[in-house]
Parts: C-alpha cells; structure tokens; sequence
C-alpha cells in the first residue's frame, strides 16, 4: 500500500472531490473530442491535454481509450413508463417528447451520435442502448411479442433520424420546427409503428 492510499477517500473528503472533479474533465473532454476527431483518431493525450491532466491519470481512471470510451458514452436514457392502458394510447407523444427533452439537453447523447454514424464502436454502443432500453418500452405497447425487435428498429429510425437532422447535421429545415410541430408530426407515426397491426 503506498501513502495514498491511506488517504481518507469517504464522500466528503477532499480526494473525494477532487477525484470526482478530475473524472468529470476527463469525461467532458473525451465526450468532446469523440464527437469531434470520431473514435479511432481521438487519442488519450489529446483528451488529458483537453482536460488539462496528464495521461497518466486518464489511463489510471480508464485503462484505456476502449474503457474512456464506454464510461463517456454510458447514457441511461430514462425512458417512461407507457405501461398503463391509457398511457399506451399516447406512447408515441409520450416518447417523442421525451427524446427532445433528451437529445436537447444531453450532450452526450448527441456526441455518441456523432460517433456512431462514422464508427464502428459508436455504432455498436449505440445499437447496445437502444437494444437495451428501447426494446423493454416496444415490449410493453407492441401487440405481437414477435414483432417487438423490428417496431422498436423502426421507431429508432424517426427518433434517430430527427436526430441526425436537427442536432448533428443541423439542417435548417428541421432545426426551424417548433416542438410542437414535431411531436404533431412525428407522435403518430412512433404511435403506429408501436401498437398499429401489422400490415
């Protein structure tokens, strides 16, 4: 054990927070230099020389830029609960403006986007959060438990593509739409692909 390591380290200590405060850099950093330079060339000196660390304490956090990458794209995307009868007829509303909420005031979300269109490794990060929360919300409104994989492929598609459009590629059309305008024009469509039979 060297002397650091007997250093108090409890949630109010000093180490603490300044630990807390050292991951954070990093975290904001790599998420900025992802979404800029893509994964493969965005380096770990590039992102410490960002954060105004050394490298060294980027690779004692992360171990490498694969675990720096998982940690600064790790999104919980707090999806709603549309169980409920009533709620199951408003799910596609219910979710639209739920991912504007997300994609306006999450950057991290925008900058694995930015990833993902152009990497390998953003795009299988990607694939894996919308797997893993958007299935279980397609689970509870879809009428066939056969078809939840491909309605919940599908209601990606719009809400990515919205996305893509409005906050990454920033077209002026879609940037110009009001929010109410979106979810009039998007919410049916989500509501369809969700809880409609199939064709």
């Amino acid at each position: 054990m060297n002397g650091s390591d007997s250093i108090s380290t409890g949630p109010g200590s000093g180490v603490a927070r300044r630990s807390d405060a050292t991951r954070g850099a990093i975290l904001a950093a790599a998420r900025e230099r992802f979404a800029a330079d893509g994964y493969e060339r965005a380096t770990i000196r590039a992102i410490a020389k960002d954060a105004n660390i050394d490298p060294s304490m980027v690779m004692r956090y992360y171990r490498n830029k694969e675990g720096l990458f998982a940690a600064a794209v790790a999104i919980d995307l707090r999806l709603p609960d549309v169980s409920g009868a009533e709620r199951r007829h408003d799910t596609g509303r219910i979710l639209v403006e739920h991912f504007l909420d997300m994609w306006e005031n999450n950057e991290v979300l925008t900058a694995l986007l930015r990833v993902g269109v152009t990497n390998q490794a953003g795009a299988e990060r990607m694939q894996g959060i919308l797997r893993d929360q958007l299935l279980p919300v397609a689970r509870q409104v879809c009428p066939d438990p056969e078809q939840v994989p491909a309605r919940a492929a599908l209601m990606a598609s719009q809400l990515l593509g919205l996305a893509l459009t409005r906050y990454v590629l920033r077209m002026p059309p879609a940037v110009g739409l009001a929010r109410a305008e979106i979810v009039a024009w998007l919410a049916p469509t989500i509501q369809r692909y969700l809880t409609a039979p199939s064709p």
